[in-house]
This record gives structure tokens, C-alpha cells and sequence, in this order.
């Protein structure tokens, strides 16, 4: 049997605030949309942008920091995994969703002037 490997990297703009929630045992939780863009040439010779918006959900600490570090907007890169949800809908109709499961996210882009609370982008932040 070859091995398996479900291993994802991204680099995009955050699409909403970050959404931080608690389970009931605690456990911290953020979920928030990611737009990454690619650009390519048609055979007309035109210049096309083509968007690919992507769920992302990261647990523990590094939802936190998420939560409290990241907005729309924020450039980052993600580095994670693929994970299908399964679901009934209300009316019996089966759905599903890929998303990325991230295990780890690297703030980038610019350093104070962009960020109107003066936190620096290249600051360390605790995982």
C-alpha cells in the first residue's frame, strides 16, 4: 500500500473577522474564510484573476492568537491539513464541505503602519 499524505499550504487575505468560540470542555475554537487568488493568461491573451475561497478552522492556542491577532484583510499563510464535514440539512438533503484544518499560520505582510493598534507584524506570538 503507497502512503498517504493530506498536507495543504496557502497563502491568502482572511475573507471575514475571525469567529472564536469555546467548546464545553473549553477548548478554543476559530473558524474564518480565506480568498486565495491566482492569475493567469486565457488564449484570448487577456489577463484573468481567478478567486478560490477556502473555510479554515484552527483549534487550542492557535485559535486564540487567530482571534486576537487576525482580521479581514490580513495576509497569512496556512499550513494544514483537509478534512470533509458530513451533514443532514433540515430537510434530510445530504451535504458536505472540504475545509483546512491549520496547524500552523504565519502572520505576513506589513509591520505597525499597517495595523491601526500598532501591534508589529514581526513581533513573536505565543502559540
Amino acid at each position: 500500500m503507497a502512503a498517504c499524505l493530506n498536507k495543504t499550504m496557502l497563502i491568502g487575505n482572511i475573507t471575514r473577522d475571525v469567529e472564536l468560540k469555546y467548546t464545553t470542555s473549553g477548548a478554543a475554537v476559530a473558524n474564518f474564510g480565506l480568498a486565495v487568488n491566482r492569475t493567469y493568461t486565457n488564449s484570448d491573451g487577456e489577463k484573468v484573476d481567478d478567486v478560490c475561497f477556502v473555510d479554515v478552522v484552527a483549534w487550542n492556542r492557535l485559535a486564540e492568537v487567530a482571534g486576537e491577532y487576525l482580521s479581514k484583510g490580513s495576509p497569512i499563510f496556512v499550513e494544514g491539513r483537509l478534512q470533509m464535514d458530513s451533514w443532514e440539512d433540515k430537510d434530510g438533503k445530504k451535504r458536505s464541505k472540504l475545509k483546512v484544518v491549520a496547524q500552523n499560520i504565519q502572520f505576513l505582510g506589513g509591520g505597525k503602519a499597517d495595523d491601526p493598534e500598532g501591534k508589529d507584524a514581526d513581533e513573536d506570538i505565543p502559540f
